[in-house]
């Protein structure tokens, strides 16, 4: 999982060059839609969703329509591997939200944390602030609290539901929200053969197999655990940028995804971090 998370920055980077945002996220989200919704029906995980379709929605829209646009349209922008080590704050993020909505207190540790992870951020990006898009780095944060608010209206809404269900009915909430959208932005000519190659990879492996692969992580370790990839997958996509793509790889950006770990593990001690799947 940490690896096959870790992919689609690169994945993203390389198809936005030919297609747009919402193209990419169309294509991945009715692939993905066509292997995942046969799958949950087979299993009979779609009827009993029925009843809860309005946080289903809801669910689909911030979790998935929303962050995926964000972050295909970020990384024409910013670079994958910067992308990558920013949505590593995500736990941050999602400890903050639980603080700022008052279901946890801020006690000294979890306040030690969040600043540690702020001070990790600003190294990542203020080292370099004049070479980074204002524009790509405020679609991040969207991400990022879409990845944060997430995991709590799934666990708040929609506890106990069957996790390939709500997947699969989410992604074809995001596909037939974009098809409208997709369908005058179509290229006009087919995509080169890294860019179809970097779709299919999207929606075949980083979607539909992830999730399968992810629930079943979830059911062998817990949700506690599975969450270590959170801070595994990002490094993983900045090795990928650096080595594939050729991108920069500042002193700041290593110092701060440290801090940015370190922060996120000590304001989230004690409670399940929110994942982000990018």
């Amino acid at each position: 999982m940490c690896v096959i998370w870790g992919i689609p920055y690169l994945l993203i980077r390389v198809a936005v060059r030919e297609v747009t945002p919402a193209t990419l996220v169309f294509m991945r989200t009715a692939v993905s839609a066509a292997i995942l919704l046969p799958l949950a029906a087979a299993r009979g995980e779609l009827r009993p969703l029925a009843a809860r379709w309005r946080p289903l929605l809801a669910f689909a829209a911030i979790e998935i329509a929303v962050p995926w646009l964000a972050l295909s349209s970020a990384e024409r922008r910013v670079s994958s591997s910067l992308t990558a080590l920013l949505i590593a704050a995500t736990p941050m993020v999602s400890a903050a939200l639980a603080v700022a909505s008052g279901g946890e207190r801020l006690g000294r540790r979890r306040l030690g944390g969040l600043l540690v992870g702020l001070a990790g951020v600003a190294a990542i990006v203020g080292l370099d602030l004049e070479h980074t898009s204002g524009v790509g780095l405020g679609e991040l944060a969207v991400v990022a609290v879409c990845y944060a608010a997430g995991p709590w209206l799934l666990n708040r809404y929609l506890a106990g539901a069957p996790g390939i269900g709500v997947i699969a009915l989410s992604v074809a909430a995001g596909a037939a929200a974009y098809a409208p959208v997709a369908a005058f932005q179509l290229p006009a000519s087919v995509p080169s053969s890294h860019v179809l190659l970097s779709l299919a990879g999207l929606a075949l492996v980083c979607t539909a197999l992830a999730f399968v692969l992810f629930f079943a992580l979830i059911a062998e370790v817990g949700p506690l655990r599975a969450t270590v990839i959170t801070y595994v997958n990002p490094a993983v996509a900045a090795i990928l940028g650096v080595v594939v793509l050729d991108e920069s790889f500042t002193a700041g950006m290593g110092i701060g995804f440290a801090l940015v770990l370190a922060g996120s593990y000590v304001a989230t001690a004690g409670r399940q971090a929110a994942v982000a799947e990018p």
